[in-house]
């Protein structure tokens, strides 16, 4: 398989992975109510008109960098505390049946395992492409591959130069 055969999935997950918390952190500020201030409220995330719009801002840049393939691995950390406190908050109600702390419990018709899952099957699948991120890293259709190359290149060349120049300075004949 060809190099960048091999490394199509790793650029799939990280636009997976990443479109959804761009959209997600562009709907914190456009819906406000349903997804932004009102809902940190509803739910029991303290200081919610400062946490909501910091989740937002956060989702949209972590998200656009995944997508990119630009400091990936470091974009996602905070995804990963992000869809933490999104599972603690929103589905581990629903997993006990009842509020704890301050998170709330939301009207659904079914509670427990089973209705948690169900609930939570988007965050899952947010939290294995994040883990798969981390592992595998951005792959080779990506901004940090192409700066890494750079990277190289440019000492590389650098060496080259300097060995030139050394070789030009040196007085002993060859």
């Amino acid at each position: 398989m060809n190099d960048k055969m091999s490394s199509m999935p790793a650029a799939l997950i990280r636009l997976l992975v990443g479109w959804v918390f761009l959209v997600e952190g562009i709907l914190k500020y456009l819906w406000l109510d349903d997804l932004g201030v009102g809902r940190f409220t509803s739910i029991g995330i303290p200081v919610p008109h400062f946490t909501a719009p910091f989740v937002g801002l956060v989702e949209m840049v972590c998200g656009a960098l995944l997508i990119v393939g630009l400091f990936t691995r470091l974009a996602a950390i905070p995804l990963l505390i992000d869809i933490s406190v999104a599972i603690l908050s929103t589905k581990v109600p629903i997993l006990l049946g009842r509020g704890y702390w301050r998170f709330t419990l939301p009207k659904l018709k079914h509670y427990g395992l089973l209705s948690m899952l169900h609930e939570a099957r988007t965050d899952i699948s947010m939290v294995l492409g994040l883990v798969f991120i981390l592992i595998v890293g951005a792959g080779a259709l990506s901004v940090d591959v192409l700066r890494k190359r750079s990277r190289r290149e440019r000492a590389s060349s650098g060496r080259a130069t300097h060995a030139v120049g050394d070789a030009a300075n040196d007085p002993t004949p060859p």
